[in-house]
């Protein structure tokens, strides 16, 4: 596979270049789960997909459920859409679990640590109570539960992977924890089978990311090589083969989305934005190496080349946009930086203003 057409096709698939979707569950339900630990970059992955959307639009929908934060596929928060979360989270949670057993032994936390949680999280949280790691910190230690700052992670992320919690409204810049019941409803995709479940993730994944590999799905999802194959097996038509490089196939759907003008503009792409942690491949996630190790950090893209990094310095008044060059831009790649940094800051809603500077 050419590695940038490859990052030009993953672009508009992604919908960053091609076109933007019209409310931000739409953009987390097309990729299935949205890796979303930090919260303020990831809003900003969201709304460069989802068309005139600003922060205010990520964290109302954020506040009203349309999108939920959760620990699913791995052991870290994503944005899942409401009716997706408890299909994923069955689909996913053994593998999860299996994957922080380690540290569920290190810290002592076994079945009745977790049933005792559980109960403790059920009583401070009934009505309609929001509350926050604290708030449930105290609750915990009242009730004769430790809950150091690592104890009580795992506490959490177990009742999250258990369906009994997920993301409340944010109290300020705050996050809560509420019962998954209070703020998912009832789902008709709650019914689908283990196979089905899977099939449907794999459909999203592949769709969505595409062109990819066995080996990206797998670190994705957590889930299996042999699961990963069956599923591909009974999608038949529905994705493709579209390479093979030494014995490794590369799937997508059966074809490419059409991208829109906005395919040759440029990109301030965030920390853990799905364009880097959903691939395995670095040479082909970049389509252009770094001059040195260490520098990029968040990528600046422009007609799916990787031209440098970047990082905001924000103020009360405006955001100014620090972007690290590989190298010089043209006057077309200049002025489509400068775009998106106009974007950024429409985002924000304050003025914006770029920085850009090449490596010493």
């Amino acid at each position: 596979m050419d590695p940038l057409s490859t990052v030009r096709r993953r672009l508009a698939e992604q919908r960053l270049a091609g076109d933007p979707f019209d409310a931000v569950g739409e953009s987390v339900a097309w990729f299935g789960a949205v890796q979303g630990q930090e919260y303020a970059e990831a809003k900003w992955s969201l709304a460069e997909r989802t068309g005139s959307c600003v922060d205010a639009d990520v964290e109302a929908a954020f506040a009203r459920g349309d999108i939920i934060r959760t620990h699913v596929l791995r052991p870290t928060w994503h944005f899942v859409a409401r009716e997706d979360v408890r299909w994923i989270l069955r689909l996913t949670r053994p593998r999860v679990h299996a994957l922080s057993r380690y540290y569920y032994k290190q810290l002592e936390l076994d079945a009745d640590v977790f049933a005792a949680g559980h109960a403790v999280l059920r009583r401070a949280l009934a009505d309609g109570v929001a509350l926050t790691r604290r708030e449930l910190a105290e609750c915990f230690a009242a009730a004769g539960i430790e809950a150091g700052s690592l104890r009580l992670g795992y506490l959490l992320m177990h009742a999250e992977l258990e369906e009994l919690i997920c993301s409340g409204p944010r109290r300020g810049k705050q996050h809560t924890y509420a019962l998954l019941d209070d703020r998912v409803p009832p789902s008709p995709l709650d019914e689908l089978s283990r196979d089905q479940a899977l099939d449907e993730l794999a459909l999203r994944y592949f769709r969505s990311h595409g062109p990819a590999t066995i080996k990206d799905f797998t670190a994705w999802s957590s889930l299996t090589v042999a699961d990963t194959k069956a599923a591909l097996g009974r999608l038949g038509g529905e994705l493709e083969q579209v390479g093979d490089e030494a014995g490794k196939a590369w799937y997508a759907a059966p074809v490419a989305r059409t991208s829109s003008s906005r395919a040759a503009g440029a990109y301030l792409i965030p920390t853990y934005d799905e364009t880097i942690v959903a691939y395995q491949d670095l040479r082909v996630v970049l389509a252009h190496e770094p001059p040195r190790p260490g520098l990029l950090v968040r990528c600046i893209v422009i007609d799916g080349r990787t031209h440098g990094s970047w990082r905001r310095t924000l103020t009360a008044r405006s955001v100014v946009v620090e972007a690290t060059l590989f190298g010089g831009l043209t006057d077309a790649e200049s002025e489509s930086l400068g775009q998106a940094v106009l974007r950024f800051g429409r985002f924000l809603g304050l003025p914006a203003f770029l920085d850009a500077r090449q490596p010493t």
